[in-house]
């Protein structure tokens, strides 16, 4: 046996394995094949030099990884702009047409496979990186993991550089399969496929990942235009080489094309074997596409056009009232539990007092809900009533008993006794110890229910006086564990500022961005309260409208706050028991954003905390409202009309993450 024979008998077990788990058409059977594998494995056990990095026999992963590393990538992976309806549609291609001077395009059509990002890239024909999406710009590196993935090639069949994106998925037999064996073994079953195969790819075992097969479809080519002229053409080009790419892709030359194309998949959806949550429409000319261009966020030639959510019926079982950090009294509907979309919806909010009675809902109801955005549960209508009496809003607080009001032209009904209710005092302080804030860990819901039950915690405060015995005394609390809650405050009260300690008291309106230039203009919280006694509310409200980002609104909430009675004992009390961090004095900005002012909103993939950090360590200001003023909306998903429309009266641009790292990485 040569080496150039085992390479090239390698390559006819990847070649069986594109056939078997991409094309689902084997040409061996079962037992040559693993005679194949026998043969492979022998002769590298005979020639360990020999071995390649691509041999199938790599793919089923060796020892737990400790971390995944990051990848930045010179060709950010864009968002699609989304479509939910054919008049939508129909304004994306006459944009289109507009963009091209009135040229009519052909569109590729593929199916928008529910799965989970990923980057492959090829050097000389064998896989060397597979990427995950991250925030579009930085992913992070999960090689290890989808070298397991056999319809994956690993080695192509020609020695080519590439880079290609598509989607890992699970197909819906592999997942009823896993589930059904979950259920057996008595453990919950998984929710759907898509946060299986994500969660499935991020584990730190590759061995783990071998027992859940997973496989993919690839629908892009980086600069494509090397290889085809038309991006279709370039999907063609690696399938040839092996890379698995979608069969149900089609062509539609102009807008009847295109919308006869879209109209079919209305009963092709369900026969796939994976889920899909809508289509994706491009431009197939590359010429055409550099023609259109890109936004800050979306590419002008592409565009999602997403399937009309879910919709089921079930019962209403009872009406639950969920009082909140704030004291708003929201109505939740507890249902009788239902699939909706790949997870089990057994409870949905309504939201207030006025959508109940627009609803006119009571016990025993049928209603009908869908899945917003296949996210959110919604409820929609009563579809059946019953013989029951139907919901009214409350006169009291379900947990104090305090009279609920409603201020002037607000919907919130809500219970004023802020600091005297149980369901309030609950929120507050497991809102206070939470990430971002004052970083308290291992202080979660149910810890601060026994606390509080237990007559150890009446307020924020007291968590800074536990004791390591009065613990113990704890359902579930050992001295160890007992040791640690109270060393993880300890070290809370220690490396806090006098920011996070603001924002983490929970005042209306003052989150963590405009909670830093008000204790940058005060500089402690014993300092703010010596403000406080020496001055006016007007005078206070005066000062604090003087500071970038902090309008009347919110200068009066922080007035009415720091002057409750309630509040200033607890605020006393924190003081008296070492809580008065120094916020720190910044210097002078420097960096690739200094002297810019940002607004960061919307759903984004990391840490609203983090990407402020990040701005702020580049010299920039983070502010939490649109004025013109501001350089910059960094606009992630599920962004809110009121701030696209500020920056648009006001001229500001809107850029996405893969923007904003665009400008962090200038020099």
């Amino acid at each position: 046996m040569t080496r150039d024979a085992y390479l090239a008998l390698c390559q006819q077990i990847v070649e069986h394995d594109r056939r078997y788990y991409v094309e689902a058409a084997p040409t061996i059977a079962d037992v040559e094949y693993d005679r194949l594998m026998a043969d492979v494995r022998a002769i590298e056990a005979e020639q360990p030099a020999w071995v390649v990095a691509w041999s199938p026999t790599r793919r089923v992963g060796h020892q737990p990884l400790e971390g995944f590393s990051k990848v930045v990538r010179p060709v950010p992976m864009l968002s699609l702009d989304n479509t939910y309806s054919e008049d939508d549609l129909r304004g994306f291609h006459d944009r289109v047409v507009k963009g091209l001077d009135g040229d009519q395009p052909t569109y590729s059509i593929e199916p928008k496979i529910d799965g989970f990002g990923i980057e492959l890239t090829y050097g000389a024909g064998e896989l060397v990186l597979a990427a995950t999406r991250g925030d579009g710009t930085t992913g992070e590196d999960v090689s290890a993991n989808v070298r397991t993935i056999r319809a994956i090639p690993q080695r192509l069949r020609e020695d080519v550089d590439v880079v290609v994106r598509g989607e890992i998925y699970m197909t819906k037999a592999v997942f009823a399969r896993l589930n059904a064996e979950r259920v057996a073994a008595g453990e919950e079953p998984f929710k759907n496929p898509r946060n299986l195969a994500a969660g499935s790819i991020k584990l730190f075992d590759p061995r783990e990942v071998t027992r859940r097969p997973l496989a993919a479809i690839l629908y892009e080519v980086v600069d494509g235009e090397r290889i085809a002229a038309g991006h279709l053409a370039s999907l063609d080009a690696i399938r040839r080489l092996g890379i698995p790419t979608s069969t149900e892709n089609q062509r539609a030359a102009g807008w009847d094309a295109l919308a006869a194309a879209v109209a079919a998949w209305a009963t092709r959806r369900d026969g796939l074997p994976y889920e899909v949550d809508g289509l994706v429409i491009k431009v197939d000319s590359y010429e055409q596409r550099a023609a259109l261009g890109t936004t800050s966020k979306f590419p002008r030639w592409a565009i999602a056009y997403k399937f009309p959510a879910r919709q089921v019926t079930t019962r209403v079982k009872e009406l639950e009232l969920n009082v909140g950090r704030t004291g708003a009294v929201t109505p939740v509907a507890i249902l009788e539990p239902v699939e909706v979309s790949g997870t089990t919806v057994q409870r949905v909010s309504l939201h207030n007092w006025d959508q109940v009675a627009r609803l006119g809902i009571g016990d025993r109801d049928r209603v009908l809900i869908e899945k917003a955005g296949e996210i959110i549960p919604q409820l929609l209508g009563v579809t059946e009533r019953a013989d029951s009496p139907r919901w009214v809003a409350p006169t009291a607080c379900p947990s104090c008993d305090a009279a609920l009001e409603r201020e002037e032209d607000k919907v919130v009904l809500a219970c004023p006794n802020r600091l005297g209710c149980p369901a309030q005092r609950l929120a507050a302080i497991d809102f206070f110890a939470a990430r971002g804030l004052m970083n308290i860990d291992g202080l979660g819901e149910r810890i601060v229910a026994q606390v509080v039950d237990a007559g150890l915690v009446a307020d924020v405060a007291d968590l800074f006086v536990l004791t390591v015995e009065q613990l113990e005394g704890l359902d579930r609390f050992g001295e160890q564990s007992a040791r640690n809650l109270v060393a993880s405050i300890a070290q809370a009260r220690d490396q806090a500022t006098f920011a996070r300690l603001l924002a983490a008291l929970g005042i209306p309106h003052v989150g963590g961005v405009v909670a830093r230039p008000i204790a940058a203009r005060h500089g402690s919280l014993s300092k703010l309260l010596a403000t406080v006694d020496s001055t006016s509310s007007d005078q206070l409200i005066a000062q604090h409208t003087q500071i970038d980002g902090v309008g009347e609104v919110i200068a009066r909430a922080v007035d009415r706050f720091v002057r409750d009675p309630h509040a200033r004992v607890v605020m006393d009390k924190l003081i008296a028991r070492g809580v008065d961090p120094e916020e720190p004095v910044t210097a002078p900005a420097t960096g690739p954003l200094a002297g810019k002012t940002l607004v960061v909103t919307g759903t984004l993939s990391a840490p609203r905390g983090e990407v402020q950090a990040r701005i702020e360590a580049a010299g920039g200001k983070v502010t939490g409202s649109v004025t013109k003023k501001t350089d910059y909306l960094v606009a992630g998903a599920d962004t809110g009309k009121t701030k696209l429309d500020a920056a648009a009266k006001h001229g500001v641009p809107v850029i996405d993450e893969a923007g904003l790292a665009q400008l962090l990485a200038k020099p």
